[in-house]
């Protein structure tokens, strides 16, 4: 598996993005909880049409076979994919500021990238969790560890590293989307269904009274790289959760790239211990 990444990261992204697109489906055909999963939650979005499901299959297989370049290729060759960024501007008015910047990288486009790109210009200190096929781990972290970019273990440690970095007025890096462990989240609404969601994010905003933007990675076609959008969280309504805030913020990059959303992972599961109860006023 090493080997077969570390030579994949040698190909030119259009190449991996096609060989991505086959994979996708036959991941798609062999997998009854990919399909399942996927299929369902285009669904709960109103995304029903076969050409929607067809896209959202290549799109989720480029985004397995383009991270060996992102993560193994040296730094300036993985940042040099993005060929645009959006919105730099906030990025640069929140880093002058001087408390910090939290940025929220949701599922979806190449989130990986992002960082890479970030970290080529400030100081980015990422959670970290390990991945389930654990022969990937160690690519990982060595993708994740960059000159200014550090990733910290998904425990007390790493929210602690967190707070740090956000007092010497550098940036963390989150995935606004992953599903927490029990008492590190809240029920909120998702596409129309209550999906458990981290509270980690929006109550570190409110302790360090630090910006926060969300961006991601939208994949250019035929392999021509990525473009970076930036944007502000949107206005609060009256009454409306710091998570459901987040989640509709969410909701509104995913409408833009549809197909690029990582929709075979579990949004909607039930952390072990966590009361659904609630998830009724969500």
């Amino acid at each position: 598996m090493t080997l077969f990444l570390r030579l994949a990261a040698r190909l030119p992204l259009p190449l991996l993005h096609g060989l991505g697109c086959a994979v996708g489906w036959l991941v798609y055909l062999v997998s009854p909880r990919f399909r399942k999963y996927l299929s369902e939650n285009l669904g709960q979005a109103g995304y029903r049409r076969f050409a929607e499901r067809r896209a959202a299959v290549g799109e989720t297989g480029k985004a397995v076979l383009e991270l060996p370049a992102v993560w193994l290729r040296a730094h300036e060759a993985a940042a040099s994919m993005v060929s645009e960024v959006r919105r730099w501007d906030l990025v640069e008015q929140a880093m002058a500021g001087g408390k910090g910047l939290i940025l929220l990288t949701p599922h979806l486009g190449c989130w990986e990238v992002s960082a890479q790109y970030f970290s080529r210009h400030y100081p980015l200190t990422v959670l970290y969790s390990p991945p389930k096929v654990r022969s990937l781990e160690p690519l990982m972290r060595e993708g994740r560890t960059r000159e200014r970019l550090k990733s910290v273990p998904a425990d007390m440690s790493g929210v602690r590293a967190l707070y740090r970095a956000l007092k010497r007025g550098e940036a963390i890096g989150m995935l606004p989307d992953q599903v927490p462990g029990v008492g590190e989240g809240q029920w909120a609404d998702f596409f129309g269904r209550p999906a458990y969601t981290m509270t980690l994010a929006m109550r570190m905003a409110h302790a360090a009274q630090c910006p926060v933007l969300i961006a991601y990675a939208e994949r250019l076609p035929h392999g021509r790289g990525f473009r970076i959008h930036v944007e502000p969280l949107p206005d609060p309504i009256a009454g409306e959760t710091p998570v459901r805030l987040m989640n509709r913020a969410l909701e509104a990059l995913v409408r833009r790239s549809p197909s690029q959303y990582l929709w075979a992972y579990n949004r909607y599961k039930v952390p072990a211990g966590v009361d659904t109860a609630e998830s009724k006023t969500a």
